[in-house]
C-alpha cells in the first residue's frame, strides 16, 4: 500500500510530464495524475479539491478543461448528488488516434518539402533527400506501431462487454 507521500511525488512527476506532453496547465496536469492513480470509481469536487490543496475556482476551472478535451469525465450515483470524476475511458484510444493523425499529416508534409526542392532547390534536394526519406520511414514505422495498438484496445473493449 502507498503513502500519502509517495502518492503526492507520483503525483508531481506525472503531472510534469503531463503539463508538457499534453500542454496542460501545472493545476489540470495534477488533477490528471491524480486520477490516473484514483480507483475507477472516481473521485468527488472536494476530495480532489483537498488533494491537490487548490481553491474551488481554480479546481473548477481545471477539471471543466480537462472534461473539454475529454481526458475527464464525470459520473453521478444514484440517491446522491455529488459528481465523482475519472479519466474518461476512451482518452487513450483518442490520444492515439490523434497522434497517428499527426504522423500521417508529417509523412504528407515531408513529401511536400521533398517535392519542392526537388524542383527548386535541386542540390539541396539531392543533399538532405536521404534524411527526409528516413524520417518519413520513421514516421510509417510509428504510424504502423500505433495502428497495432489502437487495434489490440478495440479488441480489448469488444472482448470486455
Amino acid at each position: 500500500m502507498s503513502t500519502p507521500n509517495e502518492q503526492k511525488k507520483l503525483i508531481e512527476e506525472i503531472g510534469q510530464v503531463n503539463e508538457e506532453r499534453l500542454r496542460l496547465s501545472p493545476l489540470a496536469a495534477r488533477i490528471y495524475a491524480l486520477l490516473a492513480l484514483s480507483s475507477y470509481d472516481g473521485l468527488t469536487f472536494d476530495e480532489i479539491k483537498d488533494s491537490i490543496q487548490a481553491s474551488k475556482s481554480s479546481t473548477s476551472v481545471n477539471i471543466n478543461v480537462l472534461i473539454q478535451l475529454s481526458y475527464v469525465e464525470y459520473h453521478t450515483v444514484s440517491g446522491d448528488r455529488k459528481r465523482y470524476f475519472r479519466m474518461a475511458k476512451d482518452y487513450q484510444q483518442q490520444a492515439l488516434e490523434r497522434y497517428h493523425q499527426s504522423l500521417k499529416n508529417d509523412v504528407a508534409l515531408i513529401e511536400k518539402i521533398n517535392a519542392f526542392n526537388k524542383v527548386h532547390h535541386s542540390e539541396k534536394f539531392k543533399i538532405e533527400k536521404s534524411l527526409g526519406g528516413i524520417m518519413q520511414n520513421y514516421y510509417k514505422e510509428q504510424q504502423k506501431l500505433i495502428k497495432v495498438t489502437i487495434d489490440k484496445i478495440t479488441k480489448f473493449k469488444t472482448e470486455e462487454k
